[in-house]
């Protein structure tokens, strides 16, 4: 059996770290040292690359309710808005503006090459490795065509977009979250050919 394995590798290395780009300063160094050791040691047979987009965001000031989902920030005493006339105002909203750094293209290449894959019968079954729901649809079309197999590379729940039923489709569906015992024995060596070492930091 022909297996494609599909990696967000965007997915895997943040989800594996637990750290953004932002809090990280080393990550960007790290994260060549990963490519270059994933391909020095024939782990890969094609990577595709996106790329960074930073805006200026606004939106509501909020917290992370239950499964991270925000939960926007009322004013209330201590801290409270009020009007011209001096009055509360508890139903308003503070809002914010930040720097917003987002990824873009990873899922979309993942999709694409994906999608070639099944439909030039190039593989019988596939694995994709990561929890962004952005590939839904790709991957609800493709659990029509061949057994898939979904790895969440994240610390957080499985996106509810790509959940489905074992049997749909193809048939032979399965799920798995990434967990710490599993990053541990999966792990290249400290030392890729004669240049590439694990970082200390790791």
């Amino acid at each position: 059996m022909r297996i494609g394995a599909y990696i967000d590798g965007f997915n895997l290395y943040y989800g594996g770290r637990g750290v953004s780009g932002a809090s990280n300063a080393s990550g960007q160094r790290e994260q060549d040292v990963y490519l270059r050791a994933l391909t020095q040691s024939g782990s890969v047979d094609r990577m595709s690359f996106g790329n960074y987009v930073v805006r200026i965001a606004t939106a509501p000031l909020a917290t992370a309710g239950r499964n991270g989902k925000p939960i926007v920030t009322h004013p209330r005493w201590p801290l409270m808005v009020q009007d011209g006339a001096q009055v509360d105002a508890p139903a308003g909203r503070f809002m914010a503006s930040g720097a917003r750094r987002e990824e873009k293209g990873s899922d979309v290449n993942v999709a694409s090459h994906m999608l070639i894959d099944v439909m030039s019968g190039d593989v019988d079954a596939v694995v994709v490795v990561s929890n962004d729901s952005d590939l839904a649809f790709p991957i609800s079309f493709v659990r029509g065509r061949v057994p898939l197999g979904l790895v969440n590379p994240t610390r957080g729940y499985l996106a509810g977009k790509l959940a489905g039923d074992p049997g749909e489709g193809a048939g032979q569906h399965w799920w798995h979250q990434l967990t710490a015992e599993d990053w541990r024995a999966h792990q290249l060596p400290a030392r890729v050919g004669h240049r590439v070492t694990e970082p200390v930091a790791w």
